[in-house]
């Protein structure tokens, strides 16, 4: 956490990289994940590069607007929890007409890489803004604000897709069902690092929500997602390089469920295995690449 001498000497840009979220680039790649799952599949493992191109940097736009989103909501609330009362807009580094027009500028770079994509995607990228938009409200009036925030990631799935075959198939929507779970899953564990904190202010979280049963559900989550992925490399008939990855992966998320059974956990493990399950993204999408081939 910087003092406030050091906010005070840290120049503009640096501020506006924290608010982006882009000194912690792993918040940024669990969300590109999915996205580039479907674009690989989609394609068979070759798709065309500028296309990879496009969704890679839609994924940072949208997550840089999605950043500022939440914390111009929270930008009350951050301030009385440890994890995040040093963000630029909860400490008042920025001002909120700064933070509001980086958003703007976020969405629209958004909007400039969505119309080089076909009508469907387009349009898809449209239906996403308000769930994002949305998404930080949610924890005020609904009880798993986390599955809010995985439909939104499961519209990476859907404009990736989409943006390759110009459709949605039934594979499609199995990815959808399986990004989403996998979402609440490490999600959920995310959670568990600030479930004291939401309790104390009066906000949701699944966390809170599933309390003691925890670390069921996020196997629940995990297990489903197994599955689902399963389903998956069967539906398209992915090869052999596919099933060692959705192994490793297994191994991954039940070590995870096994530990948070455990009592007395440090509260850094969560964030732990946050960052552990962007490797296991990145895992799943060697296998699919290499046995789409």
């Amino acid at each position: 956490m910087l003092s406030t001498p050091e906010r005070n000497q840290e120049p503009m840009w640096l501020v506006i990289v924290r608010l982006l979220r882009w000194h912690k680039p792993e918040g940024r790649l669990i969300l590109m994940i999915p996205a580039l799952w479907a674009v690989f599949l989609a394609a068979s493992g070759k798709p065309p590069l500028p296309l990879v191109g496009v969704i890679v940097l839609g994924t940072l736009a949208t997550s840089a607007a999605g950043c500022v989103v939440n914390d111009l909501w929270d930008r009350d609330i951050d301030p009385q929890v440890e994890r995040t009362r040093d963000r630029p807009l909860a400490s008042r580094a920025l001002s909120i007409k700064v933070g509001i027009a980086v958003g703007i500028v976020a969405l629209a770079c958004a909007a400039v890489l969505a119309y080089y994509l076909n009508p469907l995607s387009f349009w898809l990228s449209v239906a996403a803004v308000p769930v994002i938009l949305l998404y930080p409200g949610a924890k005020r009036v609904f009880p798993v604000p986390q599955l809010v925030l995985s439909i939104a990631w499961g519209f990476g799935v859907l404009i990736s897709w989409s943006a390759v075959t110009h459709n949605l198939s039934q594979p499609t929507w199995i990815l959808w069902g399986a990004t989403v779970l996998w979402t609440l899953g490490f999600d959920t564990v995310y959670a568990l690092s600030d479930k004291e904190d939401d309790r104390r202010i009066g906000v949701n979280s699944s966390a809170l929500f599933f309390g003691d049963r925890a670390p069921a559900a996020i196997g629940i989550f995990f297990a489903g997602t197994i599955l689902l992925l399963a389903w998956l490399g069967i539906a398209i008939a992915l090869h052999f390089p596919f099933w060692i990855s959705l192994a490793l992966a297994t191994i991954g998320w039940a070590w995870q469920s096994l530990r948070l059974r455990k009592k007395d956990i440090p509260n850094s493990a969560y964030g732990e295995m946050f960052r552990q399950n962007v490797w296991i993204g990145f895992i799943l999408l060697a296998g699919m690449i290499i046995g789409s081939l």
